[in-house]
């Protein structure tokens, strides 16, 4: 059993973008971990989800652009916007693919976000709260390993 999560990746330019705007001082988190979470696992066995994941329809390529950000508690966050619409069809066909799978994930509301800190930082949260990157292209999905801190994308799948 390993950490599993199924996550959309911001191509390398918009994750600059992003990182150049922050404050320097900031304690971030890697900027090679940022991305948006569509489905949390947990521990899982790798090798049923993947035979299930391959079996996802796709909604196609859209766009989004990170813009804005908040907090969940002390966790500092940068917003989504673009084609929402999208990419909570990808993110349903995922949860659902998996729920019927017989890996459920929760039922939270969705509200995608890419966590950019896990520290209570007013300069940051400012920063985010005025920064509007430019859109990009989604075209694929991974899922992503966890272990020891690092993560793996075991697989990724384009749309």
């Amino acid at each position: 059993m390993t950490r599993l999560f199924v996550a959309v990746y911001p191509p390398q330019a918009a994750l600059s973008d992003l990182r150049g705007a922050l404050p320097g001082m900031s304690k971030l988190t890697p900027v090679d971990k940022w991305h948006l979470t569509l489905v949390f696992l947990g521990d899982a066995p790798a090798a049923p989800v993947l035979d299930i994941l391959r079996d996802v329809p796709s909604p196609g390529p859209f766009e989004l652009r990170l813009t804005g950000g908040g907090r969940f508690g002390s966790a500092c966050w940068a917003g989504v916007d673009g084609d929402l619409a999208a990419l909570n069809e990808l993110r349903n066909s995922v949860r659902d693919a998996l729920t019927l799978g017989g890996f459920p994930s929760d039922n939270r509301p969705f509200h995608p976000h890419l966590t950019v800190s896990y520290r209570p930082d007013p300069a940051l949260r400012q920063t985010l709260a005025g920064y509007a990157g430019q859109p990009w292209p989604v075209t694929e999905y991974s899922l992503v390993e966890s272990a020891n801190g690092q993560y793996e994308r075991l697989a990724t799948w384009p749309l």
